[in-house]
């Protein structure tokens, strides 16, 4: 039984005067511990479909099912991290982060102590009563990383978590992410508009159509590179050839 299961997934935006189909007859299946990503020219439906998976809004035909179950059952499995942290600015860091248990009901004395622990894994040790003001762009989303993991959710989705911060900043969040995410076993899906993240951080990468969105092709990233961490894979020389072929691919999608 696979643990994520989209079935033909169709979904339109309707206003008075228009109808724009952003997805056409999407289906695939993601296994618990896996992370896949996914890439396309701007536009295909990526984040779209991310919603839909993450029950924010249903899809206008097809079905998401969680574990088997439907996907409006399971929110509570899902995290979120988006490209902003939209951490609250007038609450502390330890007040952010115990955010998701309060709402949740579950702010116990043994997930508070989780969730400092996850704090200082993530080198934040220290910074609990400061604001996010005084924080970096990075160490904020790490704070946001926090927040999210600290629920234990079952499935992550990551909305270009990256692509606001700079380059050395990013390929450290990287690693932190993937090694984060591998050593809890998480199953993860990351929407971005860079391959060498998608090849780095990823076990499958599905490549979507221009609107509407439909999946045109999917990649199985090697294992040699599955198994490094993604600042070392970017320096492997498969992941040259398949950042290529990959390329080559988006390419004739936006040509």
């Amino acid at each position: 039984m696979s643990f994520l299961k989209v079935e033909h997934i169709h979904h339109t935006y309707f206003t008075k005067t228009s109808a724009t189909t952003a997805l056409s007859d999407i289906s695939l299946e993601l296994e618990e511990g896996e992370f896949i990503s996914f890439l396309g020219p701007s536009g295909c439906g990526k984040t779209t479909l991310l919603s839909i998976i993450a029950g924010l809004f249903q899809p206008t035909e097809g079905t998401i099912l969680l574990e088997n179950r439907s996907v409006n059952k399971s929110k509570k499995k899902i995290g979120y991290m988006l490209q902003q942290d939209y951490l609250f600015p007038w609450k502390t860091i330890e007040e952010n982060i115990l955010l998701g248990l309060k709402i949740f009901g579950i702010e116990d004395s043994a997930k508070k102590e989780y969730a400092f622990s996850l704090l200082e894994e993530m080198g934040l040790k220290g910074y609990e009563k400061q604001y996010p003001k005084q924080l970096s762009g990075g160490m904020r989303q790490r704070v946001a990383l926090v927040r999210t993991l600290v629920t234990e959710p079952k499935l992550l989705m990551l909305d270009e978590p990256f692509s606001a911060l700079d380059y050395q900043t990013k390929l450290r969040l990287e690693d932190l992410v993937s090694e984060t995410l591998k050593s809890f076993g998480k199953t993860a899906i990351l929407v971005t508009h860079d391959i060498g993240e998608a090849i780095a951080m990823s076990d499958r990468i599905y490549l979507f159509s221009a609107r509407p969105g439909q999946i045109y092709q999917s990649f199985e990233v090697p294992k040699e590179l599955r198994e490094l961490s993604p600042f070392q894979a970017r320096n492997h020389e498969i992941y040259s050839q398949l950042f290529q072929e990959i390329w080559k691919e988006l390419e004739s999608l936006e040509s």
